[in-house]
């Protein structure tokens, strides 16, 4: 099939471009308003943008009554958000989270979750997840679209500190399959990642592949030897 988004019908009874790009990491984001009131909310449009420093982003469609989310208002307004991990556990929450709720109101409490405050911030993180980013508001770049959902704010942060329970390292690697992170599939389907598999770029060279592996360490010390000539 071959359809034109916004000119020509893909005749489907469902729009399939969101089941195309799959699996989808979830930014569930948690912030505070400037009267210190938490909230939290799930982004199914979220990822990791450089390691060094790191950054990361989400994407927030505004409402149907075209107002722009209150993840987006607390973090442009305060400069901070915290990513949460959402796994398999947490499933029930991140789903009750993701209810439009007034402004004000506390996802935390509504979703039954515990708060533990972050290290850098005031901003509340769930407790129970295993990994948490702590992310200064770096900007907001506005994607226009057709109304009323269509536009879009895509919000990046810098991350200033990284929490990981110890629980779910094994031999010093970040273990999925403790975890058990879920992610957006198209639809109202998600997926849960239980195992991994491993493949190396044949014939790279190192800096390539620490650059996959995002090693802050190891780009340094790149920059090191290429500013000192006796290396």
């Amino acid at each position: 099939m071959f359809y034109q988004p916004g000119i020509t019908d893909h005749g489907l009874p469902h729009d399939p471009f969101k089941a195309c790009v799959v699996p989808r990491p979830i930014g569930w984001i948690s912030t505070k308003n400037k009267e210190g009131q938490a909230n939290l909310a799930p982004y199914s449009q979220f990822n990791n943008l450089s390691f060094d420093p790191p950054y990361v982003m989400f994407s927030s469609n505004q409402t149907v009554q075209e107002n722009r989310k209150d993840t987006v208002v607390n973090a442009e307004q305060t400069g901070k958000f915290v990513w949460n991990l959402a796994t398999w556990d947490l499933r029930e929450a991140v789903n009750i989270s993701a209810e439009q709720v007034p402004y004000g109101v506390d996802e935390f409490e509504r979703a039954g979750l515990a708060k533990e405050p972050a290290a850098l911030m005031d901003v509340d993180m769930v407790k129970d997840s295993p990994v948490k980013f702590e992310c200064e508001y770096f900007s907001t770049l506005r994607l226009p679209g057709n109304p009323p959902m269509g536009t879009v704010d895509i919000v990046i942060g810098r991350v200033v500190a990284i929490h990981i329970k110890d629980e779910v390292l094994t031999d010093g690697i970040l273990d999925i399959s403790k975890t058990r992170p879920i992610a957006r599939c198209g639809y109202y389907q998600y997926t849960v990642v239980e195992k991994t598999f491993e493949m190396v770029i044949p014939g790279m060279s190192e800096d390539v592949l620490y650059g996959l592996e995002g090693s802050a360490k190891k780009n340094k010390e790149a920059d090191s030897r290429g500013k000192d000539p006796t290396l």
